[in-house]
C-alpha cells in the first residue's frame, strides 16, 4: 500500500492504495462515489466509465496511479442536482436514463465525446456510442438526449 494523491471532481484526495489497484476500486470504496459502477471488471461493459482528463476512460483496468498526475471526473462531477450538465439534462428530459447500468457509461462517455465533437450528424454519434451498450433497448432515447445536449452546448 502506498498513498497516492488524486485529483477527482475538482479535489484533492489522499489514498492508501496500492499503484495497481482499479482506479474504481479507489473510487467507490475510498471516496463512496456511485456514479462509476463495477459492470464486469473487463473493459467491456463501461459501466466504470470516467474522464481522466477530457477522455473517457474504463476505471476498472486503470491502476489508481494513472491518475495521480491527471484529474478525474465521475458522474457526480459533471454537474449538480440544481444545475446538471447538459447531458444529465438532456437524458433526464429523454429519458435516456432507464435500470442505471449503463447511464454511467453513456454518460460520461457522451460528454467526452461531446467535447471533441461539438456539432455531431446522428452518424456520429451512433459511431461513438457503439462500445457502450444498453440492456434497456433505449439506444434511441441516448442518441436523441446526445444531440439535444450537442444544441445546448451550442
Amino acid at each position: 500500500m502506498s498513498r497516492l494523491v488524486i485529483t477527482v471532481n475538482g479535489r484533492r484526495h489522499k489514498v492508501q492504495a496500492s499503484p495497481n489497484t482499479p482506479l474504481l476500486y479507489v473510487l467507490r470504496n475510498e471516496l463512496h462515489l456511485q456514479g462509476p459502477r463495477f459492470g464486469c471488471g473487463l473493459s467491456q461493459c463501461g459501466a466504470c466509465t470516467v474522464h481522466l482528463g477530457n477522455k473517457a476512460i474504463r476505471s476498472c483496468v486503470t491502476p489508481a496511479v494513472a491518475a495521480a498526475h491527471t484529474p478525474v471526473t465521475t458522474l457526480e462531477g459533471l454537474g449538480t442536482i440544481e444545475h446538471p450538465h447538459p447531458v444529465q439534462k438532456a437524458f433526464i428530459d429523454h429519458q435516456a436514463a432507464q435500470c442505471c447500468c449503463c447511464t454511467n457509461a453513456t454518460s460520461m462517455a457522451s460528454s467526452a465525446f461531446l467535447k471533441r465533437n461539438p456539432h455531431p450528424s446522428e452518424d456520429d454519434i451512433k459511431k461513438a456510442m457503439s462500445p457502450w451498450l444498453c440492456r434497456c433497448g433505449t439506444h434511441f432515447r441516448v442518441v436523441a438526449a446526445i444531440k439535444a445536449a450537442a444544441k445546448a452546448l451550442a
